[in-house]
């Protein structure tokens, strides 16, 4: 069984949609997935068959007030609006809907990574959970604290994937994976630094201790799993996608020049897939 991972990154994971928009244009399939916060929304384009809908994402839509704006912070206490982006735009009757009856038939095993606020445990969300235009588990997936408030599904609140397990390799093996892609958004050889982490997580500690305390772990985390992956890269397990550079590029950046470039370099890097499916 062949797995893909999109860990995610804000719109840095333009990059990850240039990777599904190679494998899509020369047919490349796989049997499983786990996408975590904007890699959960790539999966699902993926899945759906839907070539560069998430490029219009990151490349229109990202710029509108409405998708992410102090205003919407001011106003909703969110700065992200995750409802524009996963029901007002995504719906059958909206702007650029998702193919549902598409993604629900596609034989592929779909997993979306959040991290369950109640338990402090990850949570794996599948098509099961999803309905047409009901799509809220991307937005559980898709959460960051502080940034957003918590997305709340059947009373339980929910918060970015990331937060727990960032790179959920082994969790693919697991489940029965042979050999597994992984898409980041940063370089393979970046180890995250602790101090971002560490500031956020003392602001969230006012709101939520539990997933204040995951926060101040999580470069730890990271980096341990990050290293985990290379080693199995070694072994032939996985395959890291990764840009080289992605320059000055944060999690919300909204340079269209950085983000064009960082979605030409996943959909050239994507070319070394097919090989590793394929053994060579």
């Amino acid at each position: 069984m062949i797995g893909i991972i999109d860990v995610g990154g804000g719109t840095r994971d333009i990059y990850g949609a240039g990777v599904f928009d190679y494998c899509l244009e020369h047919h490349i399939t796989f049997d499983y997935g786990i996408g975590i916060s904007a890699g959960s929304a790539n999966l699902a384009s993926f899945t759906a068959k839907q070539y560069k809908r998430n490029y219009h994402f990151f490349m229109d839509y990202a710029f509108r007030e409405e998708y992410m704006s102090l205003k919407n912070f001011i106003n909703k206490g969110s700065y992200v609006d995750l409802d524009y982006i996963y029901y007002t735009l995504s719906r059958k009757e909206g702007e650029n809907p998702l193919d549902y009856e598409t993604l629900k038939n596609n034989p592929m095993k779909f997993n979306v990574l959040a991290y369950n606020a109640n338990t402090g445990e990850p949570h794996i969300f599948t098509k099961k959970d999803i309905n047409q235009d009901e799509y809220r588990i991307f937005s559980a997936s898709s959460c960051l604290p502080i940034v957003c408030k918590p997305v709340n599904i059947e009373g339980v609140p929910y918060y970015d994937g990331g937060i727990i397990e960032p790179i959920p390799v082994r969790r693919a093996l697991e489940d029965g994976c042979d050999k597994v892609v992984l898409i980041l958004t940063r370089p393979k050889d970046y180890m995250r630094d602790s101090d971002h982490d560490k500031l956020n997580a003392n602001i969230l500690s006012k709101i939520d201790k539990k997933a204040s305390e995951h926060l101040r772990k999580r470069a730890e985390v990271y980096n341990a799993a990050l290293k985990d992956a290379l080693e199995l890269e070694k072994q032939g397990k996985v395959l890291i996608v990764a840009p080289d550079t992605i320059g000055h590029m944060s999690t919300l950046s909204k340079e269209k020049q950085n983000l064009y470039l960082l979605y030409r370099k996943g959909y050239n890097d994507a070319e070394k897939i097919a090989r590793f499916i394929r053994g060579e």
